[in-house]
């Protein structure tokens, strides 16, 4: 059993930055896959970026390629999600996921993670 807790959303300005959090309570959060997935008002879930337990990183597609960056610190059982040049359009509820499969390369599908944090609320308006 995994449990997810995302940290740092809030309201930002256009072109500002964010760094999201995901900490994670387990003793085996570093064989996890993790993904950062959004969901914004009206629209279905997305995905964002994946790594996997060894760091590889796997973008859902080029849209997310420059502006998002994912890193890990397992010895915080954290994993963090920067965003760049923050844009209205970003405005979303940003979820973090554990994949029990954590080899490289991680897939950036909601079906293949098992468990879910609650979501942090990332704002982005003047």
């Amino acid at each position: 059993q995994l449990q997810l807790v995302e940290s740092g959303g809030g309201l930002v300005q256009p072109g500002g930055s964010l760094t999201l959090s995901c900490a994670a309570s387990g003793s085996t959060f570093d064989t996890y896959a993790i993904g950062w997935f959004r969901q914004a008002p009206g629209k279905e879930r997305e995905g964002i970026k994946c790594i996997s337990s060894s760091g590889g990183v796997t973008n859902y597609d080029d849209t997310v390629k420059g502006r998002f960056t994912i890193s890990r610190d397992n010895a915080k059982n954290t994993v963090y999600l920067q965003i760049n040049s923050l844009d209205p359009e970003d405005t979303a509820v940003y979820y973090c996921a554990a994949d029990p499969w954590g080899e490289s390369p991680c897939a950036v599908v909601a079906s293949s993670y098992k468990f879910w944090g609650q979501g942090t609320q990332v704002t982005v308006s003047s």
